[in-house]
């Protein structure tokens, strides 16, 4: 079967998968989630999530005229407001005074930034790479993150993870991948598509390095 005949919900799955894995089992998200990092790493990482999705969704009233994104915003993806309070609860009121963005975080937002504003098409990669991970393995996240430091569940500090205007993620996810197969744009830019999906997951290897880095793990004397 020829490139063109599979969907391209399954294409971009396939093209993505070594570093979906590779992202999946950086070493700063299997520590963190193992418990060998303390509550510290996760507010830094959720500071990194705020200026992502700040960048994800900072263009959404453009992009909900544009026809190659339009049916891609969702306002129940949303995940900003969600953020906000999340860094209210784990940083206190005065968050936005005391987070700042990793190079590698700073770098990522920028390219989404960069695809929001000039080109539709790759926007949706990144806009894949995010939502969807969010409404699967995101979940796990959410269920170490509320034992290991005592969070309420899918309250405060978790509602990143929460989404509450989805009743139905599995079906949700159904009617993406739909959408995905349903793009308008030819096989030359759907190939482009596939490799800034490969960028995307780059980008977010990336900063999970520099947040290994800034947290080492305790490892047994």
């Amino acid at each position: 079967m020829s490139d063109t005949a599979v969907p391209f919900s399954t294409r971009i799955r396939s093209a993505t998968e070594q570093q979906h894995a590779e992202a999946e089992n950086s070493s700063f998200i299997t520590d963190m989630l193992g418990g060998g990092l303390g509550i510290a790493s996760y507010r830094r990482y959720t500071t990194q999530l705020w200026f992502i999705y700040r960048a994800l969704e900072s263009r959404w009233d453009a992009l909900a005229n544009d026809p190659v994104a339009a049916p891609f915003i969702r306002p129940e993806l949303a995940r900003t407001a969600a953020l906000e309070r999340d860094l209210a609860h784990l940083l206190g009121p005065r968050w936005r005074a005391d987070i700042a963005a990793l190079p590698a975080t700073a770098a990522y937002a920028a390219r989404i930034e960069e695809c929001a504003r000039d080109w539709p098409a790759g926007y949706i990669a990144h806009h894949y790479t995010r939502y969807l991970g969010d409404l699967s393995g995101g979940q796990v996240i959410r269920g170490a993150a509320e034992k290991l430091w005592d969070l309420p569940r899918r309250g405060d500090g978790v509602r990143f993870y929460v989404f509450e205007d989805i009743a139905n993620p599995a079906a949700f996810k159904r009617e993406y991948r739909a959408l995905l197969d349903e793009l308008t744009v030819d096989e030359l830019e759907l190939r482009r598509v596939l490799d800034e999906g490969r960028r995307a997951f780059a980008l977010n290897t990336a900063v999970f390095a520099e947040l290994a880095a800034e947290f080492p793990a305790r490892r047994p004397s």
